[in-house]
């Protein structure tokens, strides 16, 4: 499949883009040949498309220059192809607030596109909301794996993301593509243990050894492995904040696998994903310009004492 029709796909079929409808495609100049996809799909449905390219920032979470924050407001569908992830930003927020439909991309590429984008969103959307559901009802996760991994955290009175399973096309939805998972944001400052990262990890990609964190009280207080050094110093440029226990999600899609692109990672049906830093955008407290997944292959998960996944293999 190539990534015109892939475009083509998320344009109709994920965001519902109707001829009468405007489009802002969002990218900067690592991802611009797929911005431009988007942008030659989106004049095939409407004549109200435009293209905007931002600086590449350090680190996922950066907002955006305010004019195109500003701009984001203006068009029905946001479509945001970008190295680094505008998913936790506020501009994002701002917009999805105003009614905006957005999907992001941060990091896609060609492979991802034509592997990951033409699936069975129907039963997507089935095995994710089983999931959901669960965590939406659940007050306590343990997760565990065979190389260590021993962290729980509370999610009561939580609720959990990822019910549109890649289908954005009502006024005000948000997600990212590749879809398929579903996440939530745990209560701060409850989690303890450690998590060992051992499939990839934000700013650093596939991980070739696995990177151990240890964290008390909703907190990484430290990291171990090879290449944490650089974990550390992003962690550093944004505060003591971004060391939360942000996010815990579960990774739904069948077609994706690990890529060293944690954006297409996290979906992995089988894996889990743990992340440091901003939480705002999806019920949690914590706001930094800062949001690292650290992606977990073979996890066994437990809502509330009972197992829903016993070493990657989904039990309900």
């Amino acid at each position: 499949m190539s990534v015109i029709k892939a475009t083509n796909i998320i344009l109709k079929k994920c965001m519902g883009l109707r001829e009468n409808e405007s489009v802002l495609v969002v990218t900067d100049s690592k991802l611009r040949k797929i911005g431009d996809a988007f942008l030659e799909s989106a004049l095939k449905i409407t004549d109200s498309v435009e293209l905007e390219e931002i600086p590449i920032p350090k680190v996922h979470g950066t907002e955006p220059p305010e004019d195109i924050a500003n701009d984001m407001l203006n068009y029905d569908v946001n479509i945001m192809v970008t190295s680094k992830s505008l998913s936790h930003t506020k501009a994002r927020i701002r917009a999805t607030k105003k009614g905006v439909r957005i999907v992001t991309l941060p990091g896609v590429n060609s492979e991802m596109m034509e592997r990951c984008i033409d699936i069975d969103y129907d039963e997507l959307k089935k095995r994710t909301l089983k999931i959901k559901k669960i965590l939406d009802n659940g007050k306590r996760v343990a997760v565990k794996t065979t190389l260590g991994t021993n962290l729980s955290f509370s999610i009561a009175g939580r609720k959990a993301l990822g019910d549109d399973a890649g289908i954005y096309d009502k006024k005000g939805s948000f997600g990212n593509l590749p879809a398929g998972e579903t996440y939530i944001a745990p209560l701060e400052k409850t989690a303890n243990g450690i998590y060992i990262v051992d499939a990839s990890f934000a700013g650093i990609g596939k991980v070739k050894s696995p990177i151990k964190v240890m964290v008390k009280n909703g907190y990484a207080v430290d990291i171990k492995g090879k290449k944490s050094d650089k974990i550390k110093k992003l962690l550093e440029c944004a505060g003591k904040e971004a060391r939360n226990i942000a996010e815990f999600g579960i990774g739904t899609n069948d077609k994706a696998k690990i890529s060293g692109h944690v954006l297409e990672d996290e979906k992995v049906f089988g894996t889990c994903h743990i992340a440091l830093g901003n939480n705002m955008g999806f019920g949690g407290k914590v706001d930094v310009p800062l949001h690292l997944d650290g992606v977990i292959r073979r996890p066994t998960i437990f809502i509330d004492n009972k197992k829903i996944m016993d070493n990657g293999k989904l039990l309900v």
